[in-house]
């Protein structure tokens, strides 16, 4: 696990390439924030988590149960069958940690976006940036009170992209 970079990663690599290219600037790896958010946009007061599908156990279900460790494996995410235990522990940790994480930072007013690996698959890569682009403008309209007449228009888009 020591050979597993947390930084500079190919998603990452995807998602600023991404943004940078349709004008967002950011700043990496910000220490100051909780859970070191791989990407910070301060003008829009938002924190971009690109998360790996297993090390943060995209799409599964952890039970609270700690000694259940029947827990299926996700379409991105396939727990390995050896030493299951410590997986399934780690990969319950990670996503406590994420949520705990979130949490702080929503509490200090950051938005946080957590974008997963699997949504970079070359199929799906533009429109997750497009999302993600829409997202910003749309919390950078919001947070400056313009447009309040047409903000269920904007939930509506976003869901319509989403999908």
């Amino acid at each position: 696990m020591a050979s597993i970079l947390s930084k500079n990663t190919k998603p990452e690599l995807i998602v600023r390439k991404g943004l940078w290219s349709r004008g967002f600037r950011y700043r990496l790896n910000d220490k100051r924030l909780p859970g070191h958010p791989d990407l910070v946009l301060r003008k829009y007061r938002t924190c971009i988590f690109i998360n790996g599908c297993f090390w943060h156990g995209h799409n599964i279900h952890l039970p609270f149960d700690d000694l259940q460790f029947t827990i299926e494996s996700s379409a991105c995410c396939k727990i390995p069958k050896t030493n299951r235990e410590f997986w399934v522990a780690k990969i319950r940790r990670n996503k406590e940690r994420d949520k705990e994480e979130q949490r702080k930072l929503a509490q200090m007013g950051w938005h946080s976006i957590v974008v997963w690996e699997c949504e970079l698959k070359p199929k799906q890569k533009e429109q997750t940036l497009d999302s993600i682009a829409f997202t910003l403008n749309h919390i950078w309209l919001k947070d400056r009170g313009a447009y309040p007449e047409l903000e269920e228009t904007y939930l509506q888009a976003a869901e319509d992209i989403t999908k």
